[in-house]
């Protein structure tokens, strides 16, 4: 589904080449500072890279920003949910289907209301969103309900590549293993996914294969029979 050869930005992450498919859960790790984020946020069209070369399902991209890596089927659950993932102020509904207004359009001026509340009522169900109403203010749900409204942000836009930065920060033990739960199953339904975290347990666990990072470079990729803490720790320090 997504093929990534020799990317490079100068400063950030340098020669980055993976594939990902259909069904598979690719991880990222690696220390802070490594260039994890930095190569998800270029894919996803944040900012152009310097050289190399993107490809979704077979067709060579040229995006320029994120509104058009959205059209072409990527979304990103980014790791700064409050700052990038959430419009606080606003409504759970308002943030459900804020990636899908484009497509939510009765005309060019109206958004189809019954559209809309078909896919709020979709993932609130399917999510199992704990939230007094749709109205409410996102702000108000704790931190494991805001994360998958920021899931069902993405996956209303029907994407073929799943990008996950960081997707358990702050959110408690329960919640965790219901975002587990929505992943695999996603995964299972053939969706293509990239899991970037920090947690070493949440990478073994959830991860067909590692790609861990150093420097800005892939130190190894390594597959499910080699992960352990001590094989990912040592390619990440060089030690």
């Amino acid at each position: 589904m997504l093929k990534v050869e020799g990317l490079s930005k100068r400063n950030l992450f340098e020669g980055i080449s993976f594939d990902v498919h259909k069904g598979e859960i690719l991880g990222f790790s690696g220390l802070m500072g490594a260039g994890r984020s930095e190569l998800m946020q270029a894919i996803f069209g944040a900012y152009p890279y310097d050289q190399g070369s993107v490809y979704l399902n077979g067709e060579k991209l040229a995006i320029k920003n994120c509104g058009e890596a959205i059209e072409k089927g990527i979304a990103m659950v980014p790791e700064d949910r409050k700052g990038q993932g959430l419009v606080l102020m606003n409504s759970v509904g308002f943030n459900m289907t804020l990636s899908e207004l484009k497509h939510l359009m009765s005309n060019k001026l109206l958004v189809s209301e019954r559209k809309r509340s078909e896919i709020i009522d979709k993932y609130i169900k399917d999510l199992n969103i704990k939230t007094a109403s749709p109205d409410a203010e996102v702000s108000s749900l704790s931190g494991g309900n805001q994360q998958k409204v920021v899931l069902a942000k993405w996956l209303a836009t029907r994407p073929k590549l799943l990008i996950l930065d960081e997707p358990t920060r702050g959110v408690d033990v329960g919640a965790k293993a219901e975002i587990y739960s929505i992943i695999n199953e996603l995964a299972m339904e053939g969706l293509a996914i990239i899991l970037v975290s920090s947690e070493l347990p949440e990478i073994i666990n959830m991860c067909d294969s590692v790609c861990v990072m150093r420097n800005g470079k892939i130190a190894a990729q390594l597959g499910q029979s080699e992960l352990t803490q001590e094989n990912i720790m040592r390619y990440a320090t060089g030690g």
